[in-house]
Order: C-alpha cells, then structure tokens, then sequence
C-alpha cells in the first residue's frame, strides 16, 4: 500500500482507477504487472463491486452475480491467477432450466425430439418456427428485442422463452432492448445468413471443425469456487497489491475529477487527492456521468441515459422436506405473461454444494427490473412475502423459510436499451477530446462478469503499452 501524501499534496500515479468491480480490477491487475504505478479506488469496504459472498453459518450466498460461464478468456485469467484447480463446475443437474407455465415449473427442452412436444412452444411457436428460413431480413438500422424475435420466431417464443430469459440476465424488457446492442451474436446470424436457425447450425458446424478452445471438461461450464464468487475479486485485488507499484484504496468515494495540463486529478470525500496521465473511471454509468459533467456534458448526457432498474435478490432457506419440487436444475424463470411480481429464483444449493446445511435447501430469488421496479419496493419481510406467494404454488413450498436474506440494488443492471449504439458512439466521440482519459464498465461491450474481465484486461495492455 502507498503511503499518504501530506495534506494539501496530491500523490503522483501514472494510472489512477476508480472503481474496484470487475473491469477496474481486471485494468488495474493488468497496468501493475506491467511495472506501472497504479491506484485503485474503491467506495466499498472491499474491491469487488457487486460480485460479494456472504457466509452466515453454513448459509452461503451470491449478493450479485451467482455464476461464470468458462470461456477461453476466462480460462486464460484463472490459470494465470493459480485459480484453475480451485474452480468449481455447477452440477450436472444444473444444465437443466424451468420456467414458469400456467401455475407449472416447465423444464425446457435440451434434445430436438423433446423440443417437438414441449408445451413452452406448442403448436403456435412451431408453427412460426418452421417458417423462420425464409422470414425476410429487416431493413431498419435497430429493432426492439421483442420485434426482433416476434418477426422471426413469433410471439409463443417470445413470451414464453425469449421474454423470460430477458428477465434472468437483464431484468429488462424486451420491447425496450435493442436487438443490436443486447444480443448482437443473434443479430448476426440474421445478417450474415438470412436466418436464426441456418445461421445457428452454420455456426454449430464451424464449431465442431475448429481445433478445441478449452479442455473438454471445461467447455460452456458453469463455474464458481467453494467459498463463492468473492474468491476471484479478492484474488484479483492480491495481484495489484503483490506488484511494487499496485495500490489499492477502499472506502474511497472519488467526489470530484479535474483536468489537468500534465493529466488528471481525482479527489475523494475526505480531500485525499491522486493525480495521473492516465484515469481509468470504472464506474457504473450515472457514477461517471456526474463525476464528469463538470468536465464536459457531452461526455455526461450519454452516460446518464442509460438506465439501471433496482433489483432485490431475497435468499430463502427452507427444510428440504417442506418443498415438493425436486430442485433439479438451476432454477425457474417466470415469464410477464404470467403476471407474477418475480422475475425467477435460482435453485442455488443445487447448482453448487455447501450452500446450504444438510437437509436443507437454498433458493435465490430475484424481483424488481424494468418491467416492475415497483415491485424492488417495500421492507424485507414484504420482499419476502412477495416471493412466497410467487413460488409456494410453482415449487411447492409446503412451509415457510427457515433462513432469510434480503440484498438490494437501487441500481443494479444497465439496460441496453434502443439508441444504446448512438449513446456510445457520442460518448467515444466526446472521449476523442479527453487524452488520457478512458471509461470502462458493464454498460458497455456485455453485462457479463467475463465481458467486464476481459474487457478490462484489454484496457490495461492497452495503457501499459502507452508507456512503452
């Protein structure tokens, strides 16, 4: 740890980041391994941003995300980080998905023969679904999410298995994401093919031709480690700080930011301040549209439009023999159609083991999003509440919680919703004029935890080079 300048000085950086979740650490790992000095500011108590376990007695629970997916790239970070002998594969039972049906936890098809008789797509969908090859492509430069697929696949797929999936990854509305900028790989297979199922097959074949990118045993898994997700934060914060010009600052909330002739100079709440030729600002959007609309507004109006719905993430515990369903897959989504107030609920001790004592069983449920931000409100017994009476009749929950948890997000994921491509493209226009100065996070280029990694490992070769 660097030691604190005297007061009235600012301590000289080359690399200042403020903002310890993912991106942040993964720039800032990159940047001190480099041999550059720099400091990582955090407003939390511990670097990690809103990936955070928490352990009470043998309850173990996911505050944020809950799981990675196992991609080259992240293949890649955990070997580096001495992580791969400790990732922990989800069950097998886990491959499984629910979603809600008319008062039924339906499971979702994974052979094609299934898929046929499946009641989530019934005679309506496949009707749609046979005609998709030769649905014309759009014309129009962006589309919602929800006409996207209503075009192409029809409307039984859309409520019934696109809408929901929206719900558990975004917590957002369909009609209001944009296609291009949610889900560019499928817009792409429209464009590049001319159909969503040619292209997938296309895309299947490549696949299976190309040289394996992972261990067989690793590919498209879901991973997590037995002490949680807070493990990769934690281990990623070690590397800065192993590093003779890595510095880490928590409990740092950066109240203002200044353009100076030599860089930039950040100062925090208690008049701490650090100056830099480089700023990294890896906050959440409306965190940096503040910190720079003193600077430029150009840079902030982008950023403050991009919303962020509140999510509430209640854990409940219960007695193994007081829920009928066999909890056999990773959980439940509940389409909007179904008018229920719960987005989902994640069967938590069945994707991974010691999440919950013996005999017990751990959901994580999740309510609030773009569609009902309303329902995010109210005391941690109404939360509760809420959820019981979504998830008593789907699950078939015979008593009542034994263990509770309630963790908030006021704003927990940002939407990409329709004009999100221009938002970005006038704030790299803005960013053109601000040498120095670069700005990273989940509300750009994917909201996945291994985007932010990757992403932000990017970002730090890019600016180590810089120096060289």
């Amino acid at each position: 740890m660097e030691e604190r300048a005297p007061d009235g000085e600012a301590q000289d950086q080359e690399v200042v980041v403020v903002g310890g979740g993912a991106s942040g650490l993964a720039a800032a790992r990159v940047l001190a391994q480099r041999g550059r000095r720099v400091t990582l500011l955090e407003r939390g108590a511990q670097p990690g941003g809103n990936i955070s376990t928490r352990r009470d007695g043998e309850w173990q629970t996911e505050v944020g995300p809950n799981t990675l997916i196992m991609k080259p790239p992240l293949y890649q970070l955990l070997s580096e980080l001495g992580l791969l002998e400790e990732a922990q594969p989800a069950n097998a039972e886990a491959s499984k998905r629910f979603v809600a049906l008319e008062g039924q936890a339906v499971a979702l098809p994974t052979r094609p023969l299934k898929a046929v008789t499946n009641p989530l797509i019934g005679v309506s969908g496949w009707s749609q679904i046979v005609r998709e090859p030769f649905v014309r492509r759009s014309r129009k430069q962006e589309e919602s999410l929800a006409d996207f697929i209503a075009r192409r696949l029809g409307r039984r797929v859309l409520d019934h298995m696109v809408d929901p999936f929206v719900s558990g990854v975004y917590a957002g509305d369909p009609a209001r994401l944009s296609a291009q900028a949610a889900m560019p790989r499928l817009v792409a297979l429209e464009r590049e093919y001319g159909s969503l199922i040619a292209g997938g097959m296309a895309r299947l074949w490549q696949s299976r031709r190309s040289p394996p990118a992972l261990p067989q045993q690793w590919r498209g898994r879901l991973v997590s480690f037995p002490t949680g997700l807070q493990r990769l934060t934690d281990r990623l914060a070690e590397r800065v700080l192993a590093e003779p010009g890595g510095a880490i600052h928590c409990q740092c909330e950066v109240t203002a930011v200044h353009r100076r002739d030599d860089g930039w100079e950040v100062e925090d709440a208690s008049g701490r301040r650090w100056r830099a030729r480089q700023l990294v600002m890896a906050v959440p959007a409306p965190v940096a549209a503040e910190l720079l609309r003193p600077i430029d507004e150009r840079l902030a109006e982008p950023l403050a439009a991009i919303v962020y719905p509140p999510v509430n993430a209640v854990a409940l515990g219960f007695r193994a023999q007081d829920i009928t369903h066999p909890l056999d897959g990773f959980g439940v989504l509940i389409p909007s159609v179904e008018r229920r107030r719960t987005l989902g609920a994640l069967f938590s001790s069945t994707i991974f083991p010691g999440r919950a004592p013996d005999g017990y069983r751990l959901l994580n449920v999740f309510l609030g999003g773009r569609r009902q931000p309303e329902a995010a409100e109210g005391s941690d017994d109404a939360q509760v509440a809420q959820a019981m009476a979504d998830l008593r009749d789907l699950l078939g929950i015979r008593g009542n919680p034994v263990w509770q948890q309630v963790s908030r997000w006021p704003q927990a994921i940002p939407q990409y919703e329709l004009g999100h491509g221009d938002r970005i493209a006038a704030l790299d226009q803005a960013l053109a004029r601000h040498a120095g100065l670069s700005l990273i996070g989940n509300w750009r280029g994917g909201i996945a935890v291994g985007d932010c990694l990757e992403n932000g490992r990017l970002l730090g070769e890019q600016l180590a080079a810089e120096f060289e």
